[in-house]
């Protein structure tokens, strides 16, 4: 029975449950499968089959504070990485398969470093640009094309206080990562995909697109009391979802969408909180933070539209859950987004054309040119029974 480690930074949030049902399916499909990320919280951890946490939660705070004091996202931890490798020298793993690599839980060059020491396949999934910059996760900036340095942005997540040393951090990086011979690089987007060959990576690693999947048993087209809940029986419902609302998920365009649309629009916006809810007009419909699915899947059956106005994205799950549950996308065209959709299922405008998108949401609303069918038919491409096969195809590959 061949062993495959699986690393992130979580084991709850969206990078968290694709880790836990690659290796749910791993397991079904023969391989011992274990799963690590960081600790945390004890109100936060939760015990998973084969679920190993790395180091402590004050040790991972710590390195935290260190990480914005110097600049070095991802080069402290040093004590907790040791002992996570002597873990790992233990459990004897066949292939490793790494997630997120941020917040600060490990320490980049030392996990890396015994990587390529010990001759262990590496698959890595990149869910953002991280790895390829010298701090953040910002795909509005491109300074990692040109080595960083210089950083524009030391104060966005993971933020450094007084010093710059993204330079160092990208050229740490760019050694660490390239003294590996085989590391696999999977990317959820053609998008991302085109970012990393022409990063610190090009000419060194084979590079494969793995879309993410939904699970479509829980996203599908439902009977919804939303309309009548809210009085909305006579109105074009335009939705979005995010996790957390800033300018680069399209706040701002809500908030003039608000003030331009006809009245027989209505937004709504899920994924709010209080400060949120501070800066929205009145005629917006807040609903704030939810974990439960099929209360989601509620909402998007009920809307008309699901509008996606990102400025900063690979290849949001939002829109694919809104297809599978039967209504057309439109967004703008920003990383991977619009590769999510296809002629017959939604559209996209280019990135920041705010009059294109209003103009397209009152066409779409109008002449109703996508219709459900073609929906659901877009939705199936994205599976995740069938994206998690993959991943078991590439690890069959690897290890053969």
């Amino acid at each position: 029975m061949k062993t495959i480690v699986e690393v992130n930074s979580n084991n709850y949030a969206s990078t968290g449950n694709i880790m836990l049902n690659i290796a749910k399916t791993a397991r079904k499909e023969g391989f011992k499968v274990y799963t690590f990320c960081r600790n945390s919280k004890a109100g936060h951890k939760y015990n998973y089959e084969d679920q190993i946490y790395i180091g402590t939660w004050l040790d991972r705070v710590i390195s935290e504070r260190l990480s914005i004091l110097f600049g070095l996202n991802g080069y402290f931890n040093v004590i907790n990485t040791k002992l996570f490798i002597r873990q790992l020298k233990k459990i004897k793993p066949d292939l490793v398969h790494v997630h997120s690599m941020c917040d600060n839980y490990l320490n980049v060059n030392i996990f890396f470093d015994y990587l390529r020491k010990a001759d262990i396949p590496v698959v890595w999934t990149l869910h953002d640009n991280w790895a390829f910059t010298g701090r953040c996760a910002q795909f509005r900036c491109e300074k990692w094309r040109e080595g960083c340095g210089n950083c524009p942005h030391l104060d966005y997540f993971p933020r450094s206080l007084f010093l710059d040393n993204t330079r160092k951090v990208w050229q740490k990086r760019e050694k660490v990562y390239n003294s590996l011979n085989k590391m696999t690089i999977v990317t959820p987007s053609a998008w991302l995909a085109g970012l990393v060959k022409i990063s610190l990576f090009k000419d060194h690693h084979p590079i494969r697109v793995i879309n993410n999947g939904i699970n479509l048993d829980i996203f599908k087209p439902i009977e919804t009391d939303f309309r009548k809940q809210y009085h909305l029986e006579d109105k074009y419902i335009i939705l979005d979802v995010a996790y957390f609302w800033d300018a680069g998920k399209g706040l701002h365009v809500f908030q003039q969408l608000a003030k331009d649309l006809p009245e027989k629009y209505q937004i709504v916006m899920v994924g709010t909180n209080e400060e949120t809810d501070k800066v929205l007009p009145d005629n917006i419909i807040s609903i704030h933070k939810t974990y439960n699915q099929e209360e989601l899947v509620r909402i998007y059956a009920a809307a008309d539209l699901f509008v996606n106005p990102t400025t900063d994205e690979n290849f949001p799950t939002v829109n694919m859950e809104a297809l599978a549950c039967g209504l057309p996308v439109l967004t703008y065209a920003t990383g991977g987004s619009a590769e999510i959709i296809d002629d017959t299922s939604g559209s996209s405008v280019p990135s920041g054309d705010y009059e294109a998108l209003k103009a397209e949401i009152i066409r779409i609303c109008e002449n109703k040119p996508y219709k459900k069918e073609a929906c659901l038919a877009r939705a199936s491409h994205f599976n995740m029974n069938d994206k998690f096969k993959e991943y078991i195809d590439l690890y069959r590959e690897l290890l053969k």
